[in-house]
């Protein structure tokens, strides 16, 4: 009996052992797995922050274009009113027109 006891015995130690290999390897795995997701983490955000700051570029180029249209529009309506009306052109064409010989 004390034989059967030494097989169990090391069959029991070879189940354990490699039951902890298993463990080691999953371990392991994981390990790698989450290195990789914060190794892509970081690089998203790095992206991200990069195409944050193209985007808030582009909108203050945006913005002054816009301020810079909004300046001329207000100088060309102030210059519209002083050019002459198309009615009072008229006026001044049949005047001119009287005074032809």
């Amino acid at each position: 009996m004390a034989v059967e006891q030494v097989d169990y015995s090391g069959q029991y130690w070879a189940e354990v052992n490699s039951k902890l290999r298993d463990l080691e390897e999953k371990q392991r795995i994981l390990k790698d797995r989450v290195l990789l997701i914060g190794q892509n983490l970081i690089e998203t955000r790095e992206k991200t922050d990069e195409n944050i700051l193209e985007i808030k570029k582009d909108l203050e180029i945006i913005k002054q274009g816009m301020d810079r249209t909004q300046r001329f529009l207000e100088t060309a309506s102030t210059e519209f009113s002083k050019f002459a009306k198309k009615e009072d052109l008229e006026i001044l064409q049949k005047q001119a027109r009287m005074f032809q010989p």
